[in-house]
């Protein structure tokens, strides 16, 4: 972002978060969620094209006592940039709680990537989509993903639906685990056969491939309560049970249509997965396994 250029403001998150009916399992996990600011402690990028109201850590474990959510994975978002120290504030906090998927620059040293890891880091993330910043530099990414593959760690991919068609070849290419956010923010309107969505189906096939089933209200064209978004969450869990996670998105940076409520959100995840055992899988287990939570 130019510097003379004014950052978006964004709207706050629902205040007023309903208790949702469904009842979360033990050790249940909110695997996409943000931590932000506050900004007089933990400065926003100055390259950040948004500015969003100040959420910290305190305000999202409000959030998950009222949700009945144990756990939580916090993915860096492009308004702290590769300043991940709100995240690792957070997570210290949270005695073994919380786990974080950081953003990372090439010139990051094998020390910075250790002391990451240290504080409970266990992925990084990659913003193609484009009120974002656009593509990122691709050779500069290949950089960052081989310094920290011997970590044990994944990629998180941030993409609109077109990115999933234009860089589908480049994907394919990598062989490390790779999570994707917000169902690949397709559009529900096109309904499941669009080009994008068959795609994403045919990576969830590959044993190194997850996908998150959130972002309902942004992949959403009906609005709330957003069950149009229900058939695609159902057809990626149908593919690969044991490779979804779901989160809430809180609290909702970039927001342009409906706000929505994470109690309503929350009681999406039935709808996703009917039966008992599977939302424990999704809930539980999954992130369990990929974030090396202790039980």
């Amino acid at each position: 972002m130019n510097a003379a250029e004014p950052r978006k403001s964004c709207p706050p998150p629902d205040p007023n978060t309903r208790t949702p009916k469904f009842k979360a399992p033990p050790k249940a996990c909110d695997a996409h969620c943000h931590i932000f600011g506050p900004k007089h402690i933990f400065p926003y990028h100055p390259n950040s094209t948004y500015e969003p109201p100040d959420a910290g850590k305190d305000r999202l474990k409000a959030l998950h006592r009222t949700l009945g959510i144990e756990r939580a994975v916090f993915v860096q978002a492009s308004c702290h940039g590769p300043d991940n120290r709100a995240m690792l504030d957070a997570i210290a906090s949270s005695n073994g709680a919380y786990r974080g998927v950081c953003i990372a620059k090439k010139t990051f040293t094998d020390a910075e990537f250790q002391q990451l890891h240290d504080g409970g880091v266990r992925g990084v993330r990659f913003n193609f989509v484009t009120h974002l910043g656009g593509t990122p530099d691709l050779d500069a990414m290949k950089t960052i993903l081989a310094r920290v593959a011997p970590l044990g760690w994944h990629l998180v991919i941030h993409v609109n639906a077109e990115d999933i068609i234009t860089f589908e070849d480049f994907f394919t290419r990598i062989e490390m685990d790779i999570v994707v956010d917000h169902m690949g923010r397709v559009h529900c309107d096109q309904g499941t056969g669009q080009r994008a969505f068959q795609i994403l189906k045919t990576f969830m096939r590959r044993q190194n491939w997850w996908c998150k089933i959130c972002g309902a209200e942004r992949i959403s064209r009906d609005g709330p309560p957003f069950h149009d978004a229900v058939p695609f969450a159902r057809e990626l869990i149908g593919i690969a049970p044991e490779r979804i996670l779901w989160g809430t998105d809180f609290p909702h940076p970039n927001i342009t249509r409906w706000m929505p409520n994470d109690g309503d959100l929350l009681d999406l995840l039935p709808l996703f997965a009917d039966d008992p055992a599977l939302q424990k899988t999704i809930l539980v287990d999954n992130p369990a396994r990929l974030y090396g939570f202790a039980d």
